[in-house]
């Protein structure tokens, strides 16, 4: 019983999280079908890992995004522009020394892949072509 009292629940806030994050103007169903929101919080609601999965955004939100941490691995930016957290370009240059791909991208949000997939992978193979 407790289960099923807690899906319409988390079903909420996850339906909450598709309205505010996605590039929807707070109508998620304009870029995710019904079925395809389901299917994602049925992979939260199933396996119970709801809070593993928000302890990430929780944990971040003490990291000061101030100390530059410098990483010399290749990097690639797709910045779309309804994602939660859109770094500047001068940051992630400082950040990223080997920053080999930028590109801001005219939609999108935080979950660019589900909503905008082959935006998504075409950003993937043009930046990852560099490294051919």
């Amino acid at each position: 019983m407790v289960l099923l009292i807690r899906l319409p629940g988390q079903a909420a806030w996850i339906y909450e999280k598709f309205a505010e994050w996605t590039d929807s103007n707070r109508n998620p169903e304009s870029v995710l079908s019904m079925d395809e929101m389901l299917d994602d919080i049925m992979l939260y609601w199933l396996p119970g890992t709801a809070a593993s999965a928000a302890r990430m955004y929780w944990e971040n939100s003490k990291i000061d995004f101030t100390a530059t941490a410098v990483i010399d691995l290749p990097v690639g930016c797709s910045i779309f522009p309804k994602e939660i957290y859109r770094a500047p370009q001068s940051w992630a240059k400082l950040a990223y020394r080997h920053l080999i791909y930028w590109n801001e991208l005219d939609r999108g949000g935080h979950f660019a892949a589900f909503e905008q997939p082959r935006l998504f992978v075409d950003e993937l193979r043009t930046c990852f072509r560099k490294l051919r």
